[in-house]
């Protein structure tokens, strides 16, 4: 958090998110609550619509995204809300050319198949700790070797 501070980054955490006392499709025991009131017995699964909100209200001021991870359990309902809400309101500005959309990694891809949206992406790829250090402008292995020759 200091380093983000130094370097003028923000880092939005959720304050409320979706739990459960089990990892199953539509539990029982699913609730939205604020962060701070997750009882010991349950697992935070998704984050919650206020949270979902603020970040769709965040991207509306960003012109890049870099995506990369689901903002939850995305494989089993309900626990997909944030990633699928999330997802939809990137692609929408995406597609008003008011946002630069980069998502990466197999789960992030599966995500955005899911949310439907994949396509409205700028550039989507399957690769996850490769892109981010490509991202970072690391020199990769099979890269190097194709420049190479």
């Amino acid at each position: 958090m200091a380093a983000a501070d130094a370097g003028g980054c923000t880092i939005h955490l959720p304050y409320d998110v979706a739990v459960a006392k089990e990892f199953a499709a539509n539990p029982p025991s699913y609730r939205v609550c604020n962060v701070h009131e997750v009882a010991a017995d349950e697992m935070i699964l998704d984050v919650g619509p206020q949270a979902v909100e603020a970040l769709a209200d965040v991207l509306k001021t960003c012109r890049t995204l870099v995506w990369n991870g689901p903002l939850g359990a995305f494989e089993i309902a309900p626990f997909d809300a944030a990633t699928v809400a999330l997802a939809r309101s990137a692609a929408a500005l995406t597609a008003e050319g008011a946002l630069v959309s980069v998502a990466g990694g197999g789960d992030t891809v599966a995500a955005l198949n899911h949310a439907g949206v994949a396509q409205n992406f700028s550039y989507v790829s399957t690769a996850g700790g490769a892109f981010l250090e490509w991202m970072e402008g690391r020199q990769l292995p099979g890269v190097a070797a194709l420049e190479r020759g």
